[in-house]
């Protein structure tokens, strides 16, 4: 069916209109140019929309120079798109920006088994962040935080005379916590928590300013100096969720049955939930899938990491982020659950082109929405590398996607690039000198 208001080629499921997704069976196949235009004529996007994915210039110079100090240039990282992923019945195409290789393949493999079984399911917590201001030479710690609680409602409402904006959108400080710390290499600490509904922002500047707008109110109250005032990245209050079920005859294969994989699977996952040797590759692993799409959109990965890797380690022993078990259908059941405080608005998701494109490919209307997809991606690609460690092992497929990087290192150019490739992969060794000398015969 063709929407003659848009030109876009719809098709019906279950009774809804969803855009048909056809065209990118082969995106593989592909040239780049080729790809971004295919996926533009899904999305009836104008050039000048999705025309910063190319990365062609996208980020001017002068933009760079005001967005950290002493800029000098711009570093690349290669953009590829995931397909095949259904988040809460809504399909996705996930902007990841990666150099790692098989991290987009991998992810979009997994999302292709989902999605028979329906796709994924994913929810979140509100958006709440939390500010601390950390309180020293208080003299007497339980008194004081009698006292701060009595005085909650007036430093709620100080914190929020500081972004009236966030407060009209239904966001705003909204409750006060106080915890004590009575013995600590500096001495005795009081630290008070500022618990902040942030919207669509990742919250950093909005949480930072309120800690430091009500300190020397905290100080007076607690008779003590107010040192720390800055966000917490442990989000244990801004939690997303994303599960998935596939049956086992999805992962039959000419080696193994499908039940025999999903054995192997449970036995790896199982291994990453008691050895935190383990659990540090692991959860690596996950973040394969996350921090592309963090990157891609702007956000700030380097807090999501803090963030997830503080709640691996929430119970005392650091371990798994995901949860792998087997229902009474026999088929995999999979779970992950971390923060997630990412936003749509505010720092480099609004200064930067290719971010903006990025969130405009992703078709996201909410910051928990976009975390609920990041998390999908994240279980997917955890899927991806253990179905690969339990079977054939992971240098398998991921060195033949190495390969190529050797053989562009090598010189290999266009069709030369596969035919390097293909040799190396023969002859089990995968290395500069070897491309060298294919590339010579080719020639």
């Amino acid at each position: 069916m063709l929407d003659v208001n848009t030109g876009v080629k719809f098709v019906e499921i279950d009774g809804n209109m969803v855009r048909n997704y056809d065209a990118l069976k082969n995106i593989r196949n592909l040239s780049p140019k080729d790809r971004l235009m295919a996926i533009g004529e899904i999305f009836d996007e104008k050039p000048d929309v999705l025309g910063p994915l190319s990365g062609d210039g996208a980020l001017p110079l002068s933009v760079a120079d005001g967005m950290i100090e002493n800029v000098i240039g711009r570093f690349e990282l290669p953009l590829g798109v995931a397909t095949n992923f259904q988040v809460n019945g809504k399909d996705y195409l996930i902007p990841m920006a990666v150099e790692e290789p098989s991290v987009v393949a991998g992810a979009s493999y997994m999302a292709k088994l989902a999605k028979f079984n329906g796709g994924f399911e994913a929810y979140s917590d509100r958006p709440i962040m939390r500010a601390q201001i950390q309180v020293m030479g208080v003299q007497d710690l339980k008194s004081a935080k009698k006292r701060i609680l009595d005085n909650k409602n007036d430093l709620i409402d100080a914190a929020n005379e500081k972004d009236r904006t966030l407060v009209s959108l239904g966001g705003g400080c909204e409750d006060i916590e106080v915890h004590l710390f009575e013995d600590t290499p500096s001495g005795p600490m009081l630290i008070v928590h500022l618990l902040v509904d942030v919207c669509d922002a990742m919250g950093e500047n909005t949480v930072n300013t309120m800690a430091e707008h009500i300190a020397p109110q905290v100080e007076k109250i607690s008779q003590g100096q107010a040192r720390l005032r800055i966000l917490s990245n442990l989000a244990d209050k801004r939690l997303v969720t994303a599960s998935v079920k596939i049956g086992p005859s999805q992962f039959d294969t000419a080696e193994y049955e499908g039940q025999e994989v999903i054995k192997r699977i449970l036995e790896a996952a199982s291994f990453a939930v008691v050895d935190p040797y383990r659990a540090a590759t692991h959860n690596k692993g996950i973040m394969n899938g996350i921090d592309p799409v963090v990157i891609a959109t702007g956000n700030d990965w380097r807090a999501i990491e803090a963030g997830a890797h503080a709640f691996a380690a929430i119970s005392g022993q650091y371990t798994s982020l995901t949860q792998w078990s087997s229902s009474p259908d026999r088929e995999l059941v999979g779970k992950i659950t971390l923060p997630m405080a990412v936003g749509l608005v505010g720092g480099a998701t609004k200064t930067h082109p290719s971010a903006q494109a990025a969130l405009a490919l992703l078709d996201v209307g909410s910051a928990s929405e976009l975390g609920q997809v990041i998390a999908a991606v994240g279980l997917a690609q955890n899927l991806a590398a253990l179905r690969a460690l339990a079977t054939e092992g992971i240098q398998r497929g991921h060195m033949t996607l190495h390969a190529r990087n050797i053989a562009l290192q090598a010189g290999a150019l266009g069709d030369e690039i596969d035919s390097v490739v293909k040799s190396m992969i023969d002859s089990q060794e995968v290395t500069v000198d070897n491309a060298s000398q294919i590339l010579k015969r080719i020639k």
